[in-house]
């Protein structure tokens, strides 16, 4: 997912995002402002993920969300 796509989904997401990553505050939340690079640093900073483990996280929870919420015709 590119950055475009989460600033875009990101206030839909942030309920989402707060299960998932539990060590996230509301002010961690608040800095990501769905930009990828931010919640990248996020998780590395609350999970001590490598950046390939971060953005590997991320891909999976992104995907599973856009399976969730996709609009069934």
């Amino acid at each position: 997912m590119n950055d475009n796509i989460l600033r875009g989904k990101w206030k839909q997401m942030r309920g989402s995002a707060k299960e998932w990553w539990g060590k996230l505050t509301d002010s961690d939340l608040d800095r990501v402002r769905g930009k990828m690079e931010n919640l990248r640093g996020a998780l590395q900073e609350k999970y001590g993920y490598t950046r390939e483990k971060a953005d590997a996280e991320i891909a999976k929870r992104m995907k599973e969300y856009n399976q969730k919420h996709a609009r069934k015709p």
